[in-house]
């Protein structure tokens, strides 16, 4: 498991990720972004190879997570179950704010 921010990256089997998932579009810099920052504008996103579908991620070569604010994590090549944290508030839970 990897963990930058209020991101959490899980390595997961091949077999165990959804068929028919459709890629999701880049930003306007190529990026894939995983979670943006609610605050500063800054985004938690792979900025080389790789597909973000439906919270899956997969990168075929390996890659690099990266954020303004983190050090980035350098990802072995597979599939990753992409988490955002969240926290309890009376009542309901919602997404952590980076």
């Amino acid at each position: 498991m990897y963990r930058q921010g209020d991101i959490l990256i899980v390595p997961v089997p091949e077999e165990s990720v959804p068929a028919g998932l459709r890629p999701e579009p880049r930003d306007a810099r190529g990026r894939l972004v995983l979670a943006h920052g609610e605050a500063t504008g800054h985004c938690h996103a792979i900025p080389g190879p790789g597909t973000l579908s439906r919270g899956f991620l997969h990168l075929p070569e390996g890659g690099r997570l990266v954020h303004e604010e983190h050090a980035a994590i350098s990802l072995p090549k597979g599939w990753y179950r992409v988490v955002r944290q969240r926290e309890y508030v009376p009542g309901s839970y919602r997404v952590v704010a980076d």
